[in-house]
């Protein structure tokens, strides 16, 4: 098999649940989440070449490639690597940015894994996960490939077994940054903690989807909306929702119903990583 023809997943994310439990005197928050991986998402293509460069042909309108966590990870990788290969990345963009489903930071970890296998680093999972914590507190649950209970800052993973519900997955069109929200004095911080073989969706919530709701009131407007119809959330800082069903066809009934001025998918949860999948592919065939 050709590998540099090959199409990587970069899958979405979904936060279940967020609670943040307090705030260390670093700045970061501690906090507990089940990130459930999906079946969508972007996807990435990567050409060795035999020289250092590290080129994003397909670069984001707006986002300097020097700030794009696909060229980050790549250089952060190369550092570690055994000689001086490089590569052209062509990165097809789906998911939106600031929606909280983990978009860059799938794409980080899918670089991650794609480009240790290319350039034949072998650095390992925990190697990488060690990596890709340096570059955003939800890349190791990608470079992982596991639906996750996460503690912590988000780097302490315990995989757990979802069903393989259908979600659909809402994007209002608003770009929430991370580090408002996270730094906002009326953001709560005091959830208690939660043993993860509790957990149900009905007796959790997300720490930051009233604050997000009250700063965005489109956001509020579209929850409303979705709470009508099923079980609904905001997933990480927001500012995409989702809605839970049990069958596709009913998410996608939804879908096709959906107010004007959004977009969504439909998506089903998995347990295990597409990507982590492919790399296994690849491997039976060397």
């Amino acid at each position: 098999m050709d590998t540099q023809l090959i199409r990587w997943p970069s899958p979405a994310k979904l936060n279940l649940f967020l609670h943040i439990l307090g705030r260390r005197e670093d700045g970061y928050h501690r906090l507990q989440s089940l990130f459930q991986l999906l079946d969508q998402g972007d996807s990435l293509q990567f050409e060795v070449t035999d020289d250092s460069q590290i080129q994003l042909v397909t670069p984001i309108p707006g986002v300097p490639d020097e700030d794009n966590l696909v060229v980050k990870a790549a250089r952060l990788l190369q550092k570690h690597g055994k000689g001086t290969k490089g590569c052209r990345i062509y990165l097809d963009k789906k998911l939106p940015m600031g929606g909280g489903i983990g978009g860059g930071s799938s794409n980080a970890a899918t670089t991650l894994l794609a480009l240790d296998h290319l350039w034949q680093l072998d650095l390992g999972i925990d190697k990488l996960a060690e990596i890709g914590l340096r570059l955003g507190a939800d890349v190791p649950v990608f470079v992982r490939g596991h639906t996750a209970f996460a503690e912590g800052v988000g780097e302490h993973l315990y995989p757990v077994s979802q069903p393989g519900l259908w979600y659909l997955v809402v994007s209002p069109g608003i770009h929430v940054a991370t580090k408002d929200i996270f730094t906002h004095p009326d953001l709560p911080r005091n959830t208690p903690p939660l043993r993860w073989q509790d957990y149900q969706f009905e007796s959790t919530h997300n720490d930051c989807q009233e604050l997000v709701c009250k700063l965005h009131p489109k956001v509020a407007k579209i929850l409303q909306w979705l709470l009508e119809y099923a079980p609904s959330r905001m997933t990480g800082t927001g500012s995409c929702l989702f809605a839970v069903f049990p069958d596709k066809v009913q998410a996608e009934r939804l879908l096709a119903a959906l107010p004007e001025g959004c977009r969504g998918f439909v998506a089903q949860g998995v347990n295990y990583s597409p990507v982590h999948s492919l790399l296994e592919r690849l491997k039976r065939l060397e």
